[in-house]
């Protein structure tokens, strides 16, 4: 067995700015750059993830960060505000409201919404 004695992850956006702004700016997160360049984002909790810029991007097709909220209707509307669009999905194996809120498909409450790379990334009452 291997002694971890921490642990983060970490994707690649096309855009270190725009990424930035975007995760502080219009996500509320805490967001520094170190001295490498690369986006360090403090989650809430305490865990963080890292942003690096990547020339040959490729979005993930998979959601690479799910955010916990208290009321998905809140968050939907405050991301809608910011202008991020959150009915990315129009599929019949995963229904969506208009807004692009899942409910009641055996999980929790979600809504999935793309950061300026174009990476999936969720909202979901916990």
């Amino acid at each position: 067995m291997v002694t971890i004695s921490s642990a983060f992850a970490g994707f690649s956006v096309d855009d270190l700015a725009a990424a930035e702004s975007f995760y502080r700016d219009t996500l509320g997160l805490a967001v520094e750059r170190n001295g490498m360049g690369i986006l360090e984002i403090a989650l809430p909790g305490g865990g963080h993830v890292i942003a690096y810029p990547k020339d040959d991007h490729e979005p993930a097709t998979f959601t690479i960060l799910n955010l916990v909220v208290d009321d998905i209707d809140t968050a939907v509307d405050e991301l809608n505000a910011a202008g991020v669009t959150t009915k990315i999905y129009d599929r019949e194996d995963l229904p969506t409201d208009e807004r692009g809120i899942a409910r009641g498909n055996g999980g929790p409450d979600i809504a999935w919404f793309r950061d300026p790379a174009g990476n999936v990334l969720s909202v979901l009452v916990g």
